[in-house]
């Protein structure tokens, strides 16, 4: 991994992958949905769909075509804390990627007419997302756990806010977060010695600088929360408090994933699916912030069983509490997790992504051999640390479906109780 900064102070970070013929490319700016406030929510997402709606040059057709006529696949994403908009293409048509890409992030028209067209897009997108209970019970769990604070946020926006945005309320917004420091280009693949003077012609310009609000850490509340909806399945999570991004406690809760929900050989799936078949989707997952994090169970199951799953979750999670996991399910998950990391790195899409958030996230980077020496250094000890954080605090309970009778009554501080003793 190498590291650049542009005449005007914009971070690049690269990695040369000469064995390929693919190159990753990524406009990452630390914004999302955690920068906004009641009265804006849903704009960083806006922002992000507005900047395929054309610029002077290119149409949004035009902006699809240039990439569909070199084989090459152009996209975006907003999460909770950063935007990013990328492309991979051959090699020799990365000044194309370059072009089309810088073009949309400097030189967008945000036209009022295009505007009112996207945001009936972005309402379908919610409808949809309100039509999946399996995706809105999500949405829900952050709400419980974390309140009224900005991590709570719908990521999509609130149907009422969006329909007040207009063109200047989102450039007025990218000038305040669109920002040198808020900003990082990532490239990985067979990148060669042209690529700083591309960036320069392209980015070079680039002057608006200013630093983010700082943000408020949230106080994690373990509440409970239910949304009434017709469905065939409850939808249910669990939460407990989980770790910051890049944190000591990164790996540990990795492992511990893995052994509790992380895949087909975990303790939830082996025992709700397939010892007792009461459900088709059960799994566990680390959402990280840079200052906070939730460690998250979900399971879909038919109301009659609702109570029953709830039950052996939270039993599972008490077993977990008292007893930890076992030698052998952290060996097991070392090797699972260094596996894994290996092949992950075999795309430049994903190498791309991990520079890139690494550099604007954390501002550090861990060679692949750090991050498996770091894996391998993981002790029972830090598994133990990582419980007593997370069994610090009750649980937080979210559920979506037709009734809240199975969830009604459960004590959500019982688990805490459990780890004490």
């Amino acid at each position: 991994m190498e590291k650049i900064v542009l005449s005007n102070g914009l971070r690049v970070v690269t990695e040369k992958i000469p064995t390929g013929r693919s190159v990753s490319f990524g406009i990452w700016v630390r914004t999302g949905s955690r920068n906004e406030n009641p009265l804006n929510n849903g704009i960083s997402h806006f922002i992000e769909h507005m900047l395929f709606k054309g610029t002077d040059r290119f149409s949004a057709k035009d902006i699809a075509e240039q990439f569909d006529a070199i084989g090459g696949n152009v996209n975006a994403f907003t999460s909770k804390e950063y935007t990013c908009y990328y492309a991979k293409v051959l090699d020799e048509h990365l000044p194309i990627a370059v072009d089309v890409l810088s073009d949309m992030f400097f030189r967008s028209k945000m036209d009022a007419e295009e505007l009112a067209k996207e945001k009936n897009v972005i309402l379908e997108e919610i409808a949809m997302c309100e039509d999946t209970p399996d995706d809105l019970v999500h949405d829900l769990m952050c709400a419980a756990a974390y309140g009224e604070h900005p991590l709570a946020y719908s990521i999509l926006g609130l149907k009422e806010r969006l329909l007040e945005m207009t063109p200047d309320d989102l450039r007025a917004y990218m000038k305040e977060q669109y920002t040198i420091e808020n900003t990082v280009i990532s490239v990985a693949g067979n990148i060669d010695d042209g690529l700083t003077e591309l960036l320069e012609r392209h980015f070079g310009a680039f002057d608006n600088h200013g630093q983010a609000p700082e943000l408020t850490s949230p106080d994690y509340q373990g509440g409970l929360l239910f949304h009434r909806k017709k469905t065939e399945q409850n939808h249910i999570c669990i939460s407990l408090p989980g770790v910051q991004s890049g944190g000591p406690l990164q790996y540990p809760m990795v492992l511990l994933n893995n052994t509790v929900g992380g895949g087909m050989s975990s303790r939830l799936f082996q025992e709700i699916r397939e010892k007792r078949g009461l459900a088709y989707s059960v799994y566990s997952y680390h959402s990280s912030q840079v200052d906070s994090g939730l460690f998250t169970v979900y399971a879909g199951t038919a109301p009659k069983q609702t109570k029953e799953v709830t039950q052996l979750i939270k039993e599972m999670m008490q077993e977990l509490a008292v007893k930890g996991i076992s030698e052998d399910e952290l060996r097991k998950g070392k090797e699972q997790l260094k596996g894994s990391l290996i092949l992950s790195l075999e795309s430049t899409s994903s190498r791309m992504n991990r520079i890139g958030k690494n550099e604007l996230m954390l501002g550090r980077h861990d060679t692949l051999d750090d991050m498996i020496d770091k894996i391998s250094r993981v002790t029972m000890d830090d598994v133990n640390r990582l419980l007593d954080h997370m069994f610090a605090e009750p649980l937080a309970l979210a559920m979506v479906g037709s009734t809240d009778k199975a969830i009604a009554n459960v004590r959500r501080d019982d688990l805490v109780l459990s780890r004490s003793n």
